[in-house]
């Protein structure tokens, strides 16, 4: 095995090596962001070479699509899939985000990324486009009259506190859950909110 085939520190070249590129890109985009990240810090950190970084992506850019698509491939189902949880609350548990929580990778790459045609900013789309989905679905289980129409203003609450917390360092979700909490009950017709209110008191 040539010097070529290791890694900066003579770690061998493996079937590991893809993981760690991709561990090492999930911590040094976070923290420090995409732009300022480079492919030899990147190298360093997963204790690969550039041969062999080279070898599982064919640059940054498909480096950076294959990041964000690791992220929460099911879209939130620590909230939308609980079953001890009625619709409404599902809804509300999407803004218990704790405040020291990271930016969104997704909004964090699109402000980066000024490219509308690069890959990841096909993925932070979709994804962004697959919350509002999942928030619609759940509001179409609460009974709310125009589903849809809600899952795009609780979509924008969310990033909206997310961003915000992130700008004053302060936590603006329960501000947003509050004002979430009077979208859906507006959102809702009164039988289904009566209905609500009476399975919240027999539990």
């Amino acid at each position: 095995m040539t010097e070529l085939e290791k890694g900066p520190t003579g770690r061998r070249r493996g079937r590991g090596a893809r993981e760690r590129i991709i561990s090492a890109s999930q911590q040094l985009f976070r923290e420090q962001g995409i732009n300022r990240t480079g492919m030899d810090q990147l190298c360093a950190a997963a204790e690969v070479s550039k041969r062999t970084a080279y070898q599982h992506f064919t640059g940054k850019d498909e480096l950076v699509a294959e990041y964000l698509r690791r992220f929460d491939p099911s879209v939130l189902s620590g909230v939308f899939d609980r079953p001890d949880l009625t619709p409404r609350e599902r809804l509300l548990a999407a803004f218990d985000i704790p405040p020291t929580t990271p930016l969104c990778p997704y909004i964090a790459a699109a402000v980066e990324l000024h490219d509308p045609q690069h890959p990841a900013c096909q993925y932070a789309r979709d994804y962004k486009k697959a919350v509002a989905a999942r928030l619609a679905d759940t509001a179409r289980e609460a009974g709310a009259a125009d589903p849809e129409q809600l899952g795009e203003q609780l979509a924008l609450l969310i990033d909206g506190a997310a961003a915000r917390t992130r700008v004053l360092n302060a936590d603006a979700f329960p501000t947003a859950a509050a004002i979430a909490a009077v979208l859906i009950d507006n959102a809702i017709p009164s039988t289904a909110s009566d209905d609500r209110r009476r399975e919240e008191v027999s539990s």
